[in-house]
């Protein structure tokens, strides 16, 4: 619950409640599993398919992307993102990563680099899968 002191009393301002994670079997998966996640992405950016890129996202992904200010949160904008950037035909390598497991939910976050095909040009950036 989060309260609000409102009309001189504490009243319930949102509420939370759903069924718990441990009714459910988790689906394991390990820190290796997680990290080769990466390649799967970075295969789609290879064939500059913006399409195929699109669809290694969740129906309620959010995309922060790296060379836009523009939120990413359904898959028309997703896809949109991706016909310019595959243009670049980026490569990406993992440089840090930090890998944490949970109940059904995992994430990999760090520091990646993109080497552009088109240019050479090189661009760091963090991410969180």
């Amino acid at each position: 619950f989060v309260y609000v002191f409102e009309d001189g009393e504490w009243k319930i301002s949102q509420h939370h409640s759903s069924v718990m994670p441990e009714g459910t079997k988790p689906q394991p998966i390990t820190e290796e599993e997680v990290k080769n996640l990466f390649y799967l992405w970075n295969s789609a950016l290879a064939t500059e398919d913006p399409d195929a890129v699109a669809k290694r996202y969740a129906s309620k992904a959010v995309l922060l992307p790296t060379v836009s200010d523009v939120p990413r949160t359904d898959y028309e904008l997703i896809k949109d993102y991706f016909v310019s950037f595959l243009k670049k035909k980026p490569q990406g390598e993992i440089l840090e990563s930090n890998v944490t497991v949970g109940h059904n939910w995992c994430q990999d976050a760090g520091i990646y680099e993109f080497t552009m095909g088109a240019t050479g040009d090189k661009v760091k950036g963090r991410y969180s899968f």
